[in-house]
């Protein structure tokens, strides 16, 4: 009997180890997850240009095909590459999530550029140039593109959330980012592309007149929804970026704009007396979003006037 209990004692504590574990993987992948909301948000909001201008019957194939890549990117390429930088060069993972922050700093100081100065937008032309197939082709190696340079963000940003040094955890709540996010992602995207095809066939087909009027509104809603979410995702690029800039700066040594910004973020707070955490969040949020911008215009000009012209002499066939 003494051994039965004993035994029992034994699988109690495993299963409680495990319990714990399970927890570890949850809260360390909600932690990442959350700090990589903004590339999050960006991802959905870029990604449905990419069916703009193609046939409605191949807008979810596509984004299936995107979403696709995307697993792929995250959980076969980057997952483990992220772990083997950790384990043996851990001191790049700072240098390289800067760099990744000034890649999103420089996105969301682009669209605001383009925002103040309106520049003429080639697409359409190109749609009606190529064929339907060749388009798509385009469209969807742009879009893996653009999705694995995001992913690559999104992944080196949840491994520096991740504060638990066992690698099995690290992998496992890495994997269940990558798996919720692309799937939040690319439902989310589906769900855009789509809406107004619903509306279209409510306002069409609704038995009720009120059902009609919902789908004509919804209809209408879509380019204001979709602004909304563009907006969003420059907004918590710059924010994100910058962010990762100011701490990625602490972290090497130069501690002046993390600490200026923690102080300013506590006075607002301190002077303000009510809800001061989200005060603190707000102007933390606001002043790290005012670097991104800074840091985006910067880059501007070097990005398009050095670094796209060396690109186009190197690959002149991707120019």
């Amino acid at each position: 009997m003494s051994g039965l209990l004993a035994l029992l004692d034994d699988v109690a504590a495993i299963a409680k180890l495990a319990a714990a574990q399970l927890d570890d993987i949850a809260a360390q992948a909600s932690k990442a997850g959350a700090k990589a909301a903004g590339v999050v948000i960006d991802d959905a909001a870029v990604t449905p240009k990419y069916v703009t201008g193609l046939p409605a019957a191949r807008e979810l194939p596509i984004v299936w095909k995107i979403a696709r890549a995307s697993f792929f990117n995250k959980l076969v390429i980057l997952l483990p590459l992220a772990l083997l930088l950790n384990a043996f060069l851990p001191w790049l993972l700072t240098p390289l999530l800067m760099i990744g922050g000034a890649y999103l700093c420089f996105e969301g100081a682009e669209k605001v550029w383009h925002l103040i100065s309106p520049h003429k937008d080639h697409g359409p032309q190109q749609a009606e140039t190529l064929d339907a197939a060749h388009l798509e082709e385009q469209r969807v190696k742009g879009a893996i593109k653009t999705d694995f340079i995001l992913s690559a963000e999104i992944m080196t940003i949840s491994l520096a959330q991740i504060e638990i040094d066992t690698v099995w955890i690290q992998a496992v709540a890495l994997a269940v980012v990558a798996i919720g996010i692309t799937a939040l992602v690319y439902g989310a995207v589906a769900l855009l592309v789509k809406a107004d095809d619903f509306g279209i066939m409510l306002g069409a087909k609704g038995r009720l007149a009120a059902t009609r009027a919902v789908g004509r509104s919804i209809v209408k809603s879509m380019p204001s929804v979709m602004v909304v979410i563009a907006t969003i995702g420059t907004v918590a690029m710059l924010w994100v970026g910058g962010s990762i800039i100011v701490h990625g700066l602490d972290v090497l040594g130069w501690h002046l704009p993390y600490e200026q910004i923690k102080h300013a973020a506590k006075a607002a707070a301190e002077a303000i007396g009510t809800a001061s955490g989200f005060v603190t969040w707000a102007v933390t949020a606001g002043l790290d979003g005012i670097v991104g911008l800074a840091t985006g215009f910067v880059l501007i000009p070097f990005v398009t006037r050095i670094l796209a012209p060396v690109a186009g002499w190197l690959f002149p066939e991707k120019a």
